[in-house]
């Protein structure tokens, strides 16, 4: 059993990134966990908002990616601290920044690898 309680995921080049990665949201709070959406989008589909248990977009919370802030705020959102939390985005700058704020980050290149790493991390 993994000590990891949220997943904090990317819009644009993760979850667009076919529909493994769509359904994502949706596989992770059906195991249980708090799920947030943290992008620098100004916007998302309604339908990709309704699978997520916070929706954090641009500078809501007044830090933007790649600032560790971002990501602490984002945790809290969910109430989790950042070390609760992984968090998926394409960018490696993205990826340091949560890193930086203590949660473990993976860096999405493609479906396949990115669900297996969380497979692993998440022992699902």
């Amino acid at each position: 059993m993994t000590s990891f309680r949220g997943l904090i995921l990317d819009y644009g080049g993760v979850l667009t990134d076919g529909p493994e990665m769509a359904d994502l949201p949706v596989r992770a709070r059906a195991a249980g966990l708090r799920v947030a959406l943290l992008s620098d989008a100004h916007s998302v589909p309604d339908e990709y908002a309704e699978r997520f248990d916070a929706v954090v977009l641009g500078g809501a919370t007044g830090a933007r990616k790649p600032d560790p802030e971002a990501f602490r705020r984002t945790a809290q959102l969910l109430g989790l601290a950042p070390d609760d939390c992984v968090v998926v985005d394409d960018l490696p700058i993205n990826v340091r920044g949560a890193s930086a704020a203590g949660a473990v980050g993976v860096r999405h290149t493609d479906p396949d690898s990115t669900l297996r790493e969380l497979d692993i991390l998440f022992d699902w």
